[in-house]
This record gives structure tokens, C-alpha cells and sequence, in this order.
């Protein structure tokens, strides 16, 4: 029996079959249809995935009120965190490899970097093309870290350029961390010398997060590449 492709059309393709996928902020995850995006990951809001990038298992890329970029080649691996915030520019570049349990906000990993293992990069950093951050070292706020610097295994970075301290050198760490102002980058709330206003902090987020109670589920048949043209 002749069937047409009328009566029959041939299904669009599908990326991240099985993996979540949210609308957010009226805003859906766009995906090129070679990139990988495994089960168990989640996608929420305003992310866009580049060609051959892959994005592994337990992976929340969550765009919170800023749109998260994530380029070509890039390996995202299990477990990681990368949340995009408002007025903070958040994107990885291509060929970059950011480690299992990484945590990103509202920063910038430029091209062939690699973020290592369980390693933190705060808002408003920049890491440079090649730079590297290895297994649990932080970078804090509004800091840059040049092209080939090595953030050691478990050390601190601060400042433009940053400066790289040992752990345990808390009295150096609490120097550099002032005039970075951690409460005005992540919390949008004027420092303190006493401590900061955590009850303020915490209704300022929950009333953010409240959107989410207007998220829907993509289904799988939605997920449609973002490079993929449909036929007439």
C-alpha cells in the first residue's frame, strides 16, 4: 500500500528525549539537534544548548530571570549547576568542560576552559579562554581569572585580576572579599559590618521563585531542535 507523506508526515525530530525540560518566565529550553541532553537532566527557562555540546546526567541549567548560553563542544557533566540571574551575564563558551558538581551563577567561562569537580565561580566572574579552575577551588564574586591561570585544587581566587590564596589564609580571603561586595552582586542588598539582613535575603528569593508556580512541563514531543527548519 502507497501511502504520501500527506497523509502520513514524517515526525520532527526530538532532543533530550526523557529529560526535563520547563517553560519558564513564558521562555522553553532551545537545543541544537546534535547536542545530548540525558535523562534525569533539567532544563528550565531561557537556555540555549550549542551543536555537539552535552549535558549529563543530574545537570540543572536553570535560568532564573537571566537567559543561561552554553556554546558548541561543550561537556557538562553529572550534577552540575549553572543558574542564570538578572543583569549578570551567564554563558559557557566553546569547547569548555565543566566538572561533576560544579556550581555557576551569573558568570562567564570563556572558550576552552575547564571547570574541575565539585569547584565554585560566583557571580559576575569571568574565567578566560583556557584558564582553569580545578577540584573545589572558588572563585569569588566580580573576579577575572586571566588566560592560563590554574586556580589550585581547594584555593581561593579574588579580585581583577585575581589573586590566588591557599586555603587556610582566612585573614588574606576576608581582605579581598570586602571591596567585592558579595551582598550588593548576589543579593542586590547594601553591605553590612554586622551581618547580612538573611530574613530580607530570603523573601526577595522566595518571591522570585514564586514564577515557578506558572512553569509547565515541555513533553518530549515538543522538544524540537532549535536548528531544525519544519517541512511545508
Amino acid at each position: 500500500m502507497n501511502v504520501s507523506a500527506d497523509e502520513y508526515p514524517v515526525p520532527p525530530p526530538v532532543v533530550g528525549r526523557g529529560a526535563v525540560f520547563v517553560e519558564h518566565r513564558l521562555k522553553s529550553p532551545q537545543v541544537s539537534e546534535s547536542a545530548y541532553i540525558a535523562p534525569t537532566a533539567v532544563l528550565a527557562g531561557d537556555v540555549t544548548v550549542g551543536p555537539h555540546s552535552r549535558v549529563l546526567f543530574g545537570a540543572v541549567i536553570t535560568a532564573e530571570g537571566g537567559p543561561v548560553r552554553i556554546g558548541s563542544n561543550c561537556v557538562i557533566m553529572e550534577n552540575t549547576v549553572i543558574r542564570g540571574v538578572p543583569g549578570q551575564e551567564t554563558r559557557v563558551g566553546d569547547d569548555a568542560v565543566i566538572g561533576p558538581h560544579a556550581h555557576l551563577t551569573g558568570c562567564v567561562i570563556e572558550g576552552g576552559s575547564r571547570i574541575a569537580t565539585g569547584a565554585v565561580v560566583f557571580n559576575g566572574a569571568r574565567i578566560e579562554a583556557g584558564a582553569e579552575v580545578e577540584f573545589n577551588a572558588v572563585v569569588y564574586v566580580n573576579t577575572v581569572v586571566p588566560s592560563g591561570v590554574a586556580v589550585p585544587m581547594g584555593w581561593f581566587a579574588g579580585g581583577h585580576p585575581a589573586e590566588l590564596v591557599a586555603p587556610g589564609d582566612w585573614d588574606r580571603v576576608r581582605a579581598i572579599m570586602g571591596p567585592l561586595d558579595y551582598p550588593g552582586t548576589v543579593f542586590g542588598v547594601a553591605a553590612s559590618h554586622t551581618s547580612t539582613p538573611m530574613s530580607d535575603v530570603a523573601r526577595r528569593y522566595a518571591r522570585g521563585l514564586a514564577l515557578h508556580h506558572q512553569d509547565h512541563i515541555v513533553p518530549d514531543e515538543r522538544h524540537t531542535p532549535s536548528d531544525h527548519t519544519p517541512q511545508p
